[in-house]
């Protein structure tokens, strides 16, 4: 079996090439995000992490001059340079844009609301 047919996610990451910052109470940083969905995102940085797992962080993310996102974040997993994210709050007006941003990326709106569905599970 090819890693498709086992992959067991229930949100569908959208591929983003963008500039974020994660930021925590003590320092803030520059990375890039590298796939994003409703419940989480993939980030790289510029060198291997070394912040504390059990943290709260806060993520922005400036698609455009007029669109950000900004989300709380857990960390779920760690492998060299890439971290990976889990989301703990977002606000309504972010979650409006990275509904958008999913929806138009997958191109189909029975799999966005499938989506969400798993998200209020």
């Amino acid at each position: 079996m090819n890693d498709l047919t086992n992959d067991k996610r229930h949100f569908h990451r959208i591929f983003y090439n963008a500039d974020a910052t994660l930021s925590s109470e003590s320092s803030s940083q520059s990375c890039k995000l590298i796939d994003i969905s409703l419940k989480g995102c993939l980030l790289r940085f510029e060198a291997p992490w070394t912040e504390p797992l059990d943290s709260l962080y806060s993520l922005n993310l400036q698609l455009s001059d007029d669109v950000s996102i900004s989300m709380q974040v857990s960390v779920a997993h760690v492998v060299g340079n890439n971290a990976g994210f889990k989301c703990e709050h977002i606000d309504i007006d972010s979650i409006s844009q990275l509904r958008r941003l999913v929806e138009l990326n997958l191109g189909d709106s029975d799999i966005l609301e499938r989506d969400l569905l798993a998200l209020t599970s």
